[in-house]
């Protein structure tokens, strides 16, 4: 089971309720204050999906969508995370879906709430949500979308343009790495965006 670098700051683990499953644990996470994010996000963000389930993906931290619905990835990611499975045959109901971060980063611009990068401190914080989920979804693969994902589950110095579409061995897990779905929405070539990450997808679905 993974392990990510702590500091001596708070963390989420004594909001944890080790040893449970997968519906404890989210009542309970409902009530983490493991950082300061949920000072401000409108509710806790756990994942979803089949448990145990053979694939595993692991995003960011919720959006403004995700915040207000209480689910993950139901925004604009969320829709090219759907578009992008049906391309590569994937079905979203064989998939367990969550985030680094379990509470909506952002800062406030007018009406709007633009989304920030979780720091570091936050991500490692949280991860021992993570690690539970892993624990009971049990997955044969993880997928890390994006470098957040892919740095708490495979350590700070990891870099993903070095291993895009690779599957790596850590921990006594299975990871594999790609683009997070928003930055394909915010690609300049859309469709070559979308089509190269339909094409991580199904590489990594057949490793």
């Amino acid at each position: 089971m993974p392990s990510a670098r702590t500091s001596k700051t708070a963390d989420a683990a004594q909001f944890v309720p080790e040893g449970k499953n997968w519906a404890a644990l989210r009542s309970a996470a409902a009530g983490c204050r493991g950082c300061d994010l949920f000072r401000d996000a409108t509710q806790t963000v756990f994942g979803e999906g089949p448990v145990p389930a053979p694939l595993m993906m692991v995003g960011e931290c919720p959006g403004d969508r995700e915040d207000t619905a209480g689910h993950v990835f139901v925004g604009p990611a969320g829709r090219l995370l759907d578009k992008a499975f049906a391309a590569a045959r994937i079905s979203r109901d064989d998939v367990y879906l969550t985030n680094a971060v379990k509470h909506f980063r952002f800062t406030e611009r007018g009406k709007r709430r633009i989304h920030q990068t979780p720091r570091r401190g936050e991500v490692v914080a949280c991860f021992p949500w993570l690690r539970e989920e892993i624990r009971v979804v049990r997955p044969e693969l993880i997928v890390a979308l994006g470098s957040v994902a892919a740095k708490a589950l495979l350590g700070p110095s990891f870099k993903l343009t070095e291993h895009r579409g690779e599957v790596l061995e850590h921990d006594g897990l299975r990871v594999g790495v790609t683009v997070h779905p928003s930055a394909v929405v915010r690609a300049e070539n859309f469709t070559e965006a979308l089509d190269a990450f339909v094409a991580d997808l199904v590489a990594l679905k057949k490793s």
